[in-house]
């Protein structure tokens, strides 16, 4: 599985600790985001995650900011993006089962490290369950 990855200066550490997991566990990653603390701009590192998802370079795509929201925002202004914010593992679950996400936002001021690596893996491991869920996905994207 490809997994594409950006952050920003709230999330060096979280990327790391999850990058590790995931090549762990052999899935490919490439990786946009910054590795210091030194204050980005996180649109810069979200709009290539959400290009490699939307073209099919990715299955998968991970952001991390501060509080999740603006990375998020800026990835689901893409087409073919379901971008979701999570800060449990629980939401995880219900952004893949209900909503089909293929983005997960982690808020990096708001979840600690091994929190965001098990939304990760709960993310990833949480099939879409379609059914009365795929109308309602199918009316997200604006035409």
């Amino acid at each position: 599985m490809k997994i594409s990855i950006g952050n920003d200066h709230a999330g060096p550490d979280y990327k790391k600790a999850i990058v590790a997991m995931l090549e762990a566990k052999g899935y490919e990653v490439t990786n946009y985001g910054t590795d210091t603390e030194a204050s980005v701009d996180y649109p810069d590192f979200a709009h290539p995650v959400a290009e490699d998802v939307s073209e099919g370079r990715a299955d998968f795509g991970i952001v991390i900011c501060g509080s999740g929201n603006g990375i998020a925002m800026t990835v689901n202004k893409h087409a073919k993006i379901r971008a979701g914010l999570c800060w449990t593992k629980e939401i995880a679950v219900l952004t893949r089962l209900h909503n089909d996400a293929n983005i997960v936002s982690i808020p990096a001021r708001f979840t600690s490290i091994p929190q965001a690596v098990e939304i990760v893996e709960t993310f990833l491991s949480t099939e879409f369950e379609g059914g009365r869920h795929q109308n309602r996905v199918n009316k997200i994207a604006c035409q």
